[in-house]
């Protein structure tokens, strides 16, 4: 870890001259710039001084924070059966979201596993093929290039109603698939 750069961050984010941090943390003005030039190491107590006055301490300045993942590729999708059909999961740990993209398929006649009544809501694009949402009540079609809205108090599951494979993108909130 490149302590100088870390230093020389926070005191320009606080908008601290090194003259000005120097003369808060008894210091020179010179021994900051070699701070920050990583020419020389400070003890733990001088460190930990410099951090006081700079708004952090210890334990923040050394912690490491995992960037957070926004782009995810081929390799990192997982398959699992939805009833006759393949869920491809677009966005691994998704559970911890409050969205769970799947990208379901369904061959000819097949079905998805019964969906049971849960707090949430769910929408769907049908990418290839053309699809009936099958309730209680209702059976509702939805065809390539549509989207469909189900409130998910409501039980309900997905059929391929046409005679090809059926691709559609489909997320849950919250993630419950």
């Amino acid at each position: 870890m490149e302590i100088g750069g870390r230093l020389k961050a926070l005191r320009l984010t606080i908008g601290l001259t090194q003259e000005e941090l120097a003369s808060r943390a008894e210091l020179t003005k010179g021994y900051i710039s070699q701070l920050e030039n990583n020419i020389c190491s400070p003890s733990i107590a001088t460190l930990s001084d410099i951090l006081s006055i700079l708004g952090t301490d210890l334990a923040k300045f050394f912690s490491v924070t995992e960037r957070e993942k926004v782009v995810f590729k081929k390799n990192d999708f997982f398959e699992s059966e939805n009833g006759d059909g393949i869920n491809i999961w677009l966005i691994p740990n998704s559970q911890k979201n409050e969205m769970e993209p799947i990208i379901l398929t369904l061959p000819p006649a097949g079905s998805s596993k019964t969906r049971y009544p849960f707090e949430g809501e769910e929408f769907g694009y049908v990418l290839d093929g053309k699809i009936e949402i099958i309730t209680e009540n209702n059976t509702f079609t939805v065809k390539k290039g549509e989207a469909f809205y189900i409130n998910g108090s409501t039980e309900h599951k997905i059929v391929n109603a046409g005679v090809g494979n059926v691709k559609l993108l489909w997320i849950t909130t919250p993630s419950n698939f």
